[in-house]
């Protein structure tokens, strides 16, 4: 009897697998469409839909947890006051393909939706969700989770982790649904042998040396818990920030939100949840226009050290993962790395 923990699963095994999975559950993953964005996206016919894993999403998990604009409750108004009724809790859903980035910040958000008392709506769809990760091979242009310790390969949190050894995949299971999933379909799956142990540990080592990017993140938490920003760094990074903010849309981590109650009539309406962002002009803006947060020097201050202080001290880690996709959406060139860069050349 094989070992269930760990196994290796064909690749013309693969879609078969995942038509089994689908026929119990949604089916999310990445999936290139015709303008050639590359989205998670839920999958209905998987021989139509073909899985790309060899790009990185556009988006996140977080457009699955934490959706742009959900609805949080409908509420109705009679004579005895409000009442309110929450929508139907979500189906079973199999996230596949996943960076182990993404599901590094989706365990951040685990810890942001569990204090002061667990979120009920974000872990309505965590409970009934399964993450089958991708361990990076081949890590993307502007990615660095080396630095950030969430990838390229994890050691903890997923359901089940694939890495990809050329010819088949090397599968362990982490948490229980993942062994679950393992031991029902474990005729598609065999026992994994000395030989791709050893490929998988070469391919470990080979992705580890193939970052482009040389990120001091530790270093720079380190000195934002005993030394304040210099003000010439927060002005030249103000200077170029054109309050887009497409650095929160993308980012995996970004979980700040705005609550509001819209009416459909006089006696219904629905209370929704939308994001919202450190970075955006409105975030601080108080009544009569005031706004205690000066643009024109401290438009990236919050963000910043919300992520790479604030979260450090609290966690012990901060909440950058390394997806790098900051990276390749911000046209001002005002990345958390360039911040990382400016703070750690003029630290002594």
């Amino acid at each position: 009897m094989i070992d269930l923990q760990e196994v290796i699963l064909e690749k013309d095994h693969l879609l078969p697998f995942l038509r089994k999975l689908l026929k119990d559950a949604k089916l999310v993953a990445p999936v290139t469409n015709k303008h050639g964005d590359t989205l998670l996206t839920e999958i209905h016919d998987i021989d139509r839909e073909p899985i790309d894993l060899s790009r990185q999403p556009q988006n996140s998990l977080k457009s699955f947890f934490l959706p742009q604009q959900e609805t949080l409750a409908h509420y109705n108004i009679d004579a005895n006051g409000y009442s309110f009724t929450k929508p139907d809790p979500p189906g079973d859903t199999i996230y596949f393909g996943i960076r182990s980035c993404d599901l590094t910040a989706l365990l951040y958000m685990d810890l942001i939706f569990s204090k002061p008392s667990k979120d009920e709506t974000y872990y309505s769809r965590r409970r009934n969700s399964l993450i089958i990760t991708l361990g990076c091979n081949n890590p993307f242009d502007n990615c660095f989770c080396e630095a950030s310790n969430s990838g390229p390969y994890l050691d903890y949190g997923y359901g089940l982790q694939f890495i990809d050894l050329g010819t088949h995949y090397y599968v362990a299971a982490g948490r229980g649904k993942g062994a679950d999933l393992l031991k029902k379909w474990d005729y598609f799956f065999r026992e994994v042998n000395e030989e791709d142990q050893k490929i998988r540990y070469q391919l470990f080592l080979e992705s580890r040396g193939r970052f482009n990017r040389n990120i001091q993140l530790e270093h720079a938490c380190q000195l934002l818990q005993n030394k304040s920003v210099d003000e010439s760094i927060w002005q030249k990074l103000s200077s170029r920030c054109y309050d887009c903010g497409g650095c929160a849309y993308v980012c995996p981590t970004c979980t700040c939100f705005s609550v509001d109650d819209l009416p459909r009539s006089k006696t219904e309406g629905v209370r929704v949840r939308s994001w919202d962002a450190c970075t955006s002009s409105g975030f601080t803006r108080m009544a009569g226009n005031h706004n205690p947060v000066d643009r024109t020097r401290h438009a990236l201050k919050r963000r910043f050290l919300h992520k790479l202080k604030f979260d450090y001290k609290e966690h012990g880690k901060a909440s950058c993962t390394g997806c790098g996709r900051c990276i390749d959406i911000c046209f001002g060139g005002v990345d958390i790395t360039s911040f990382i860069k400016m703070l750690t050349r003029e630290a002594p």
